[in-house]
């Protein structure tokens, strides 16, 4: 039942994405009027078919991966199934590997209190992955952003494939035995693994990649049809790592509605966000200051799943005294746009930045000299200037990815750029109003810290300020303090899901920080997974 409901609203889907391209052509082409009061309820109709399409898709992942599930009970040999060297021993209890406690019962039903997972060793963890509803309690995830803390991305590997290898041979059609369902939960667990963490584990480990490559290739591939879905995974993440999968070549707009059936429901999603994001966003800035047309600004935010390109090639080059465009000659001050204009493309570039972060890039940010004070980082951090002996929570031999110095120097370089530029104000007159507008327009902490600069706070327009401007400075200060002492602010409320916010980079490595002040190790040796979760 839940595949035909979703091969049918896929079918409806791709039915409603050739219809909006008509539509979309007749409007360009200027051939009836009517289509422009079509297009938007179009839009609106195709992302609520979009969405209800992720929605099956999901629901059937989760389904599949509970039926490959194992009771709690038959954890131990999981644990087993993987080891030579246990061969012929006493089984693994549970109770040795897993800690948990009782849950209350709820008023409103009849069962008896569920047992949550407390703690575990790093093998009981690895076990826990198993468990039948390991998907659908987030856990999976929870594990795959986590495990950095008491195991290497290399064991945590190796243990996956020794299951493969250990239950492969003898996994069968039937999927009540136990083998069939370890084999396929370890495929499960591999897929999720690649989607969600290729960037920070694979990417940046090459063993690690050609390792889990040449076992799919060698081990897997011959025998079950899942490996090629593994090594297509692969491809697919080192093609956006790469940023190809983000490229789009004008020939593409040209293939026939044939090749366009033949299309993957994803490249044909991709598709569409292309068109709605030429269709709805102007990046070219024109020139001189006055506001944005109404139309563009009541389209601004309506396609949040796009990523338009930024003015600048790479938020990480430093920011000009002035634009420059690449079709005209001559440069162009920042005083000649609005400033919606220049909100928009440095919200643009922002994001631009952020949408190549992982929550993993957060974790043990000690490790890589983050401080609490704001100070700023250094270009080059190397393993040796760190004192990883003291503050690194990951072990060891865990290679962990550095993007978030990445993150908070971009920050620091927007904060001097709007200092720069508020000083080098020609005249009091147009730094004056360059602040009021800072203030008054755009409040992200970058511009603060800016506007926070110890030279720029001593400069004669700040005298002179009318005194709503600087209550408005003074409200800036109150909402910086609430974001620093309440970690779920952005998290909570109807506006989080309608209007999400890039976070401040700085803010919530400090978060993250207190959070795993007092480490996860109990004096057992398990690891507190409450904590971690």
């Amino acid at each position: 039942e839940l595949e035909q409901l979703l091969m049918m609203e896929t079918k409806n889907y791709r039915k409603t994405i050739k219809f909006y391209q008509k539509l979309l052509q007749k409007e360009r082409s200027s051939k009836g009027p009517e289509t422009k009061s079509m297009l938007p309820k179009l839009r609106e109709q195709l992302q609520e078919i979009k969405s209800k399409v992720q929605f099956l898709e999901l629901v059937k992942k989760y389904v599949q991966a509970k039926q490959w599930g194992v009771e709690s009970c038959v954890l131990p040999i999981v644990i087993r199934n993987g080891r030579t060297d246990m061969v012929d021993v006493t089984p693994t209890d549970e109770s040795s590997v897993l800690l948990y406690y009782n849950a209350e019962k709820h008023q409103c039903n009849n069962q008896n209190g569920i047992r949550v997972l407390q703690a575990g060793t790093p093998l009981g963890l690895m076990a826990y992955l198993y468990s039948r509803n390991a998907f659908l309690e987030g856990y999976v995830q929870q594990f795959l952003y986590t495990f950095r803390y008491f195991c290497t991305q290399e064991e945590f590997l190796r243990f996956l494939l020794d299951r493969i290898s250990s239950t492969l041979s003898s996994a069968s059609l039937d999927p009540s035995t136990s083998p069939t369902k370890i084999c396929n939960r370890s495929f499960y667990i591999l897929q999720a693994w690649i989607e969600d963490c290729y960037s920070v584990d694979f990417a940046t480990n090459t063993d690690l990649l050609c390792t889990l490559k040449e076992f799919i290739s060698s081990k897997v591939a011959p025998l079950n049809g899942y490996g090629e879905r593994l090594l297509s995974l692969l491809e697919d993440a080192s093609a956006r790592k790469s940023g190809s999968a983000h490229q789009s070549s004008s020939l593409d707009k040209c293939e026939d509605e044939g090749d366009e059936d033949r299309k993957t429901l994803h490249s044909i999603c991709k598709k569409l966000s292309e068109d709605v994001s030429r269709k709805n966003f102007n990046w070219k800035l024109s020139k001189g200051v006055g506001p944005i047309a109404q139309y563009q600004r009541e389209r601004l935010y309506t396609s949040s799943s796009v990523s338009p390109k930024p003015y600048y090639n790479s938020f990480t080059e430093e920011f000009p005294v002035s634009f420059t465009k690449a079709d005209e000659v001559g440069a162009y001050l920042l005083i000649e746009y609005s400033v919606q204009q220049l909100c928009c493309q440095l919200t643009l570039l922002q994001q631009e930045v952020f949408h190549k972060c992982h929550p993993v890039h957060f974790l043990n940010s000690r490790a890589l000299g983050v401080k609490d004070k704001c100070v700023s980082v250094q270009k080059a951090v190397s393993a040796e200037t760190v004192s990883f002996k003291v503050c690194n929570l990951f072990l060891s031999k865990c290679i962990q990815d550095q993007y978030l110095l990445q993150l908070l120097r971009n920050a620091d370089s927007v904060s001097t750029w709007v200092a720069a530029e508020i000083v080098t104000c020609h005249t009091s007159k147009v730094c004056h109003c360059f602040i009021i507008l800072l203030i008054m327009k755009y409040t992200a902490m970058q511009i603060l810290a800016g506007l926070e600069n110890l030279i720029v706070r001593q400069l004669p327009a700040w005298k002179i300020l009318p005194a709503k401007v600087a209550e408005i400075m003074e409200e800036l200060k109150a909402v910086e303090v609430f974001l620093k002492s309440d970690s779920l602010c952005l998290m909570e409320g109807e506006r989080f899901k309608t209007l999400p916010t890039i976070p401040s980079a700085h803010v919530l490595a400090m978060h993250v920080q207190q959070l795993e002040t007092g480490g996860f190790t109990m004096t057992n040796g398990a690891h507190k997974w409450t904590k971690l979760r």
